[in-house]
């Protein structure tokens, strides 16, 4: 049976680690402030918000929350991005994905200050991780997923690994994190011949396409880790990842479950960043 990689302890270490970290900065006089922008009504960046929200509280961050109605311009919510770029006493700027249709997502988020961008997705935070600079914020979810790794002691330098997903939020970012660990990465996508094939030859897996229960048993290399980044529902409407969890477990050296995997890393990353914000802007850094 897999080792079961716990998000849930992992990310409650992690908190702990930026609660440490934000009462340091306190004693020198500075509070991370960590502003979110949801624009609507829909129900899941409702959820994910006020989840934001709560593990600020945990970590001691201060949130804004600035809630824009559905039928908002594009110019407005620019507006508010250009507003909290240029208030010092805000460290991280996120805006709440998907937008509704009427707003260009690139526009937006090429306007957040690169300094600000907790979240990773901004070009010039993007490029600097592509060319293997310190100095960038990495987006959340392949930043928890390689905490992950690390903290199961898979190892990773010269090992094969292979990303299903090609995302700028996730599959890109992963492939760049895992080749600077020393892996050889294959990154896959919907057009990849003899998927399951190359699954097989994976040390390491990371699923991120977003179909339930995708990865099946038959397509993982014993011993191999598996990191489960897909949240939705079945058909029996339960949440299950885009791995066949109690199958692949049976096969797999370590697995992440979803929920309590790789979301909740997700969150807890998101607070690292901002305290990291914080802390560069401490330092008078950009």
């Amino acid at each position: 049976m897999a080792q079961i990689i716990s998000g849930k302890e992992l990310a409650a270490q992690v908190k702990r680690r930026v609660a440490e970290g934000v009462r340091a900065l306190a004693a020198q006089g500075a509070a991370p402030c960590l502003a979110v922008v949801l624009v609507g009504d829909d129900a899941a960046s409702a959820v994910y918000v006020r989840g934001k929200e709560r593990d600020c509280a945990e970590c001691g961050i201060a949130s804004r929350v600035i809630r824009l109605p559905a039928d908002t311009a594009q110019d407005e919510l620019l507006r508010t991005v250009q507003a909290l770029n240029a208030d010092a006493g805000v460290h991280g700027v996120l805006v709440q994905l998907p937008l509704p249709a009427q707003i260009d997502e690139r526009a937006v988020l090429e306007a957040i200050a690169p300094e600000k961008d907790v979240d990773g997705f901004t070009p010039v935070n993007a490029g600097r991780l592509l060319s293997g600079q310190e100095n960038c914020f990495v987006p959340c979810t392949p930043a928890g997923c390689m905490e992950m790794l690390r903290s199961a002691g898979v190892p990773l330098a010269g090992r094969r690994a292979v990303v299903l997903g090609r995302s700028n939020i996730v599959g890109k970012p992963m492939a760049l994190l895992l080749a600077a660990a020393d892996c050889t990465v294959t990154l896959c996508h919907s057009k990849t011949q003899n998927l399951a094939a190359l699954c097989r030859e994976a040390d390491v897996l990371v699923a991120a396409v977003g179909k339930a229960r995708f990865v099946t048993a038959d397509m993982v290399k014993p011993g191999a880790a598996v990191i489960d980044v897909g949240i939705n529902r079945g058909q029996d409407g339960k949440l299950c990842g885009d791995v066949d969890f109690d199958a692949v477990a049976a096969v797999a050296g370590a697995v992440t479950p979803v929920p309590g995997g790789v979301g909740l890393m997700t969150r807890a990353m998101l607070m690292e960043n901002t305290l990291r914000a914080a802390r560069n802007a401490q330092k008078g850094l950009a």
